[in-house]
């Protein structure tokens, strides 16, 4: 009996609900399901750069309003009039030092929070990746999944450092602002500070609702450019020789100039707020001079302290219109959420077993009435195949026949949808999936070539692996006078995807990669396929003593020389038959 399955898929505390509600929520949810959990991680390091902020708002409100006071009263005493200069220019020079240590403190722990927080959610997303179906991977572009990783995530650091910090800290400037007016002008301060919050809440939510469309559009546009640019590299050569390279360089224009379009809207919305928030500001001015300048005429405000009010007012408005700035980019930060969420949302391609069972060390590898399809026909229909450890087997069939499909369930990229497939009795389903990785090498038919030289690609399948180790696996699989041909054998750079290498080459690379692997059981697809002749031959030739007393499940087209396996079996109508 299998046992109940759960997820453990690294990035599950980005997906806390239905992926389903996703569209009958309000925009800024999946933003907030995203960052919350971060948030909550660095919310010392967040709370420091705000308190930060707050001292650098309050500093620089003081600062403009004494220095108002200052230079206002100075000139109204007149150079006759005995002036203390020196208690106002102490105080200025200590407002100045105290915002300009309190910006840089906030710099200094605001933007390495964001950081570390977007590293964090980088590093999750990406680990959240690899036990995706591969499947729903194949149906996004390469390009654009990298966008998410790099673009959709930095679109994030947004939110805190210029969305919400900036409104908070003009929230606490509109508090002490509303102190000072009630304690020179009572009465009149509900005007300014009604003002400076709707600067900061109002107008930043009404630009956050227009740029959305803007927004959005910024973030597709960036990763359609992304895979328009990867794709053209990628098919460089491909593209000249079917003269196509116009039409690759007409798309990317295209989506240059989408990109460029959205931009546009979105500092059109930007400049549209600051024109709000200074609007907003003259308004507050206005106000103090109405309830000020009576004040001043009746002898009960002193003209010095009116200006350094004005001044103050002025200056509580900053916190205002940065947050309006950032606003514009709200649209981009929650179109950069939901990209990110909805690759989140995809399929794993098989659960985890929520009470995993040992990995025998060794053991029979048995099919146990195995069904599967991808449609209503099944692929396999009741397929029973047992392999002791050390024996080989081939299974031959026609294209389409499912002999792929084997090697998938093997691996656990999909599970039967009936029978089971055991390993030393224990059903792969109930057994860790890393675990079972490590049992099992896989050499597939379009298995890849990573960035980076022979050896680290070898050191992938095994990375304890000697030197010695890694000639042998490249004798094995037909390549070691190769290697020994090039002129930094084994540090030979292979280039991105292996394009260095032949087809051929790069085949019997990933195969001496499978061959290296410290695994119980071999899984083949098709390892001869796109080699010469004799090399064919000879690597089937040498199967047996390249396995190792390993059991091998080899999935071929080619004729298998005498001993290469121990039997070989046709799959044919959903079946395993002996040939």
């Amino acid at each position: 009996m299998n046992q109940a399955v759960a997820s453990t898929d690294p990035g599950a505390a980005l997906a806390d609900a239905d992926p389903a509600d996703h569209g009958r929520r309000a925009p800024g949810h999946v933003l907030a399901r995203i960052l919350a959990p971060l948030y909550r991680r660095r919310r010392r390091a967040l709370a420091l750069a705000l308190a930060l902020s707050i001292v650098t708002a309050a500093a620089g409100v003081a600062l403009l309003g004494v220095s108002g006071w200052f230079l206002t009263a100075a000139a109204l005493a007149g150079p006759a009039a005995a002036f203390n200069l020196f208690a106002p220019s102490a105080l200025v020079r200590g407002l100045s030092f105290v915002r300009i240590l309190a910006r840089y403190g906030e710099r200094l722990a605001g933007h390495a929070a964001t950081l570390s927080l977007l590293a964090d959610l980088r590093a999750r997303v990406f680990a959240g990746l690899l036990p995706k179906d591969p499947g729903g991977l194949a149906s996004l572009r390469d390009g654009d999944v990298v966008s998410r990783l790099t673009g959709d995530v930095d679109a994030l650091d947004t939110v805190y450092l210029m969305i919400l910090a900036p409104a908070l800290t003009a929230l606490a400037a509109a508090a002490l602002l509303a102190a000072a007016l009630h304690g020179w002008l009572p009465g009149s301060a509900w005007a300014p500070v009604a003002a400076l919050v709707a600067a900061a809440v109002a107008v930043p939510a009404w630009l956050a609702r227009r740029a959305a469309g803007p927004g959005r559009q910024a973030q597709e546009a960036a990763a359609q450019l992304r895979a328009e640019a990867l794709q053209a590299v990628e098919g460089h050569g491909d593209l000249l020789a079917l003269g196509a390279a116009s039409a690759a360089a007409a798309r990317f224009g295209q989506a240059a100039a989408q990109a460029g379009r959205a931009r546009m809207c979105q500092a059109a919305a930007g400049g549209a707020g600051q024109a709000a928030v200074q609007l907003l500001a003259g308004i507050s001015m206005l106000a103090v001079l109405v309830a000020g300048v009576p004040a001043v005429r009746d002898g009960t405000l002193h003209g010095a302290v009116l200006a350094g009010l004005l001044l103050a007012v002025l200056a509580a408005f900053e916190a205002a219109g940065a947050a309006a700035r950032g606003a514009s980019k709200w649209g981009s930060a929650v179109a950069a959420a939901e990209r990110l969420q909805a690759l989140q949302d995809m399929p794993a391609a098989v659960p985890q077993a929520c009470r995993p069972a040992a990995v025998p060390g060794t053991g029979t590898l048995a099919f146990e009435s195995v069904r599967f399809g991808y449609g209503a026909a099944p692929v396999l229909d009741g397929v029973d195949l047992r392999i002791a450890p050390g024996e080989r087997v081939a299974i031959v069939g026609a294209s389409g026949a499912g002999k792929s499909t084997l090697l998938r369930l093997l691996v656990r990229m999909a599970d039967p949808q009936s029978g089971a497939v055991r390993y030393g009795g224990v059903d792969l389903r109930d057994m860790p999936l890393d675990q079972w990785h490590r049992r099992v090498a896989l050499a597939g038919q379009d298995a890849p070539v990573f960035l980076g030289t022979v050896r680290s690609n070898l050191l992938i399948g095994n990375p304890q692996a000697d030197d010695a180790a890694m000639w042998r696996a490249l004798q094995a699989a037909q390549l070691a006078d190769f290697v020994h041909s090039l002129p930094d054998g084994l540090d030979t750079w292979t280039g991105e995807t292996g394009r260095s290498l032949s087809a051929g080459q790069a085949r019997r690379l990933c195969l001496a990669r499978a061959l290296l692997a410290p695994a119980a059981i071999l899984a083949l697809d098709e390892p001869t396929q796109g080699l010469d002749d004799e090399t064919a031959w000879a690597l089937l030739a040498g199967l047996g003593r390249a396995a190792q007393g390993r059991a091998v499940l080899l999935v071929t087209h080619a004729a298998l020389p005498a001993g290469a396996v121990d039997r070989v079996l046709r799959l044919e109508g959903g079946r395993l038959l002996p040939v």
